[in-house]
Parts: structure tokens; C-alpha cells; sequence
């Protein structure tokens, strides 16, 4: 049985005193929880302050995003050594916004990935296909694509590392909602695309979070599905009381 995680994406929210505030309030709600893997990933201005707050809790902290390259003149990014340094366990890797916005493609995520590996992180590598791509059918092969990509050239001891987010694009501020059994199905065939690339037992090591408009009124459901083992939240863990809801879905 795989313990479950729940980690909260705070984009780019929250001065330093705001995530303060909010990390402070997190441990006290979320300090008897053990049987989730808590995990708060707030902007990188914040993480020298907010590490202060959650050391000795069981709350982990988590970069939004790194580098690819562990220093240099690279005027403006981070390294995953950064992040490692100020007391990060966990880097979002490819996120649905950086892919969008920054244009991030399948062999940057590749890069970012093995780099945070090599820097002793977790990375939390997200795949997921656009509502075109949803629309045109091919998901499917969009999201085979992002996983084979970003695993590519990695160990069997290095993809038992990587934590895996399905986020379907199509269902974040569309309108349209994904069900338990949309992301069910997809958490599936990621599975089965790991099963391919590496064996069965592999494929049902690595946990695969499901990230697409995750509330307190739909985490029940969404993680009574087999294949899903966790969520990674967006706007919900911005509010204590919402993310506390969703990391004791079980209570």
C-alpha cells in the first residue's frame, strides 16, 4: 500500500508573511496527520521562512519549478541545489503553466528531472493534454509522449524516485470537469506506459497524483479510484481550512 500525498502548488500567491501565515496554520491542523505525505510547495521567495516554520512537523517542503543545470551564468533561475539548500525535499517538474507559458517541451522536462534527481530531490513531473488535444482524441498519445519523454534515459532506481501529476488541462477553468473515472483511466494507461517502458513492479511503485481542480467536495471520490494515489492541489491549498480538508480525506 502506498502512502498517499497531498501537495499544495501555491503558484505564484503569497507574500512572505501571507505563506508564514498559512504554512503556521497547516501545522497546527496537520500536525497529528500520518498516514499522508504532506507536501507545500510555496513561491521561492518564501521558502527560506516557511522551511523555518515546518522543520520537525510532518509537512514537506517543495520548489514550484528548477533549473536544469546545477550553477552557472544563468541570470534569473534557480538551482535544485538552491532549493535542496533552503530545505526542499520535492521540485514540480513541467507544470501545465510552464508548458503553456514558458514554453517548456518534453526534453527541457527530461533535463529537469534528471537534474533534480542528481541533486538528491524528489521531482514531481506533471503530464497532461490540452482541451484541443482532449477534443481531437489524442490524450492519450499526448500524455504518452510526456511520460516516455520525461523518464527518458532513467534507472529503474531513478523512475522509483519520480512522482508522476496527470493534470488535464480541459478541466481547469473550462468549465468542463474531469470525473474520477476520467482520471481513473488516464492513471491507468500511465501505469501501463511504465509497465512498458520498465516492468509491472515499477509501474505500481511510483505514485501518480491526480492535479486538476481538486476540492474538498471531490478528493473522497477521486481517491477511492485504485490507480489514483494522490493529489496535487492548486487553488485549494491557498486556504487552510480547504487544503486541511483535503489532506484528511480518509477521516
Amino acid at each position: 500500500m502506498k502512502k498517499p500525498i497531498i501537495a499544495g502548488n501555491w503558484k505564484m500567491y503569497n507574500t512572505i508573511s501571507q505563506s508564514c501565515d498559512l504554512a503556521s496554520q497547516l501545522v497546527e491542523s496537520l500536525s497529528l496527520v500520518k498516514d499522508v505525505e504532506v507536501i507545500i510547495c510555496p513561491p521561492f521567495t518564501s521558502l527560506s521562512e516557511v522551511t523555518k516554520i515546518i522543520k520537525n512537523t510532518n509537512i514537506r517542503l517543495g520548489a514550484q519549478n528548477i533549473y536544469f543545470e546545477k550553477e552557472g551564468a544563468y541570470t534569473g533561475e534557480i538551482s535544485p541545489l538552491m532549493v535542496k539548500d533552503v530545505g526542499c525535499d520535492y521540485a514540480i517538474v513541467g507544470h501545465s503553466e510552464r508548458r503553456k507559458y514558458i514554453n517548456e517541451d518534453n526534453p527541457l522536462v527530461n533535463l529537469k528531472v534528471r537534474t533534480t534527481l542528481e541533486a538528491g530531490l524528489y521531482p514531481i513531473m506533471c503530464v497532461g493534454e490540452s482541451l484541443e488535444e482532449r477534443e481531437k482524441g489524442v490524450h492519450e498519445e499526448i500524455v504518452y509522449i510526456h511520460v516516455t519523454g520525461g523518464l527518458l534515459g532513467l534507472s529503474e532506481e531513478e523512475v522509483k524516485k519520480v512522482i508522476i501529476a496527470y493534470e488535464p488541462v480541459w478541466a481547469i477553468g473550462t468549465g468542463k470537469t474531469a470525473t474520477p473515472l476520467d482520471a481513473q483511466s488516464m492513471h491507468k494507461f500511465i501505469r501501463n506506459t511504465l509497465s512498458k517502458m520498465y516492468n509491472e513492479d515499477i509501474a505500481n511503485s511510483v505514485r501518480i497524483l491526480y492535479g486538476g481542480s481538486v476540492k474538498p467536495e471531490n478528493i473522497k471520490s477521486l481517491m477511492a479510484e485504485s490507480e489514483i494515489d494522490g493529489a496535487l492541489v492548486g487553488g485549494a491549498s491557498l486556504t487552510a481550512s480547504s487544503f486541511e480538508r483535503i489532506v484528511k480525506f480518509m477521516e
